[in-house]
């Protein structure tokens, strides 16, 4: 549990830094420059892959973090971890299902 907290904070991470790089290189495309925000592309499309399949590890972690509270076992992840990805999640619903923006 602790290893798949870690990989769920990974991918969080990753979330928080495509949805920013998707925003400069919006800005970039409005000012006609095309390039990537990041010159190494492989990088690039590792964190925005990484990133946008993070809604489904932290629904899967939360889905674990919930039935270990229900079955009122302990989970084996600190506090911060389990408030972050929470609020990733519901951020991350936001982002894909209610964001007119995109």
């Amino acid at each position: 549990m602790r290893f798949f907290s870690k990989i769920t904070v990974i991918c969080n991470l990753c979330f928080i830094a495509a949805v920013l790089l998707r925003r400069v290189e919006m800005a970039k495309a409005q000012q006609g420059n095309f390039s990537g925000a990041i010159p190494v592309q492989p990088l690039e499309s590792t964190i925005v892959v990484l990133g946008y399949g993070a809604i489904v590890v932290n629904f899967v972690f939360n889905m674990v973090v919930l039935a270990l509270l229900l079955l009122k076992k302990p989970v084996p992840a600190p506090k911060w971890i389990l408030l972050f990805n929470l609020l990733l999640l519901l951020l991350q619903v936001y982002y894909f299902f209610f964001d007119t923006s995109l």
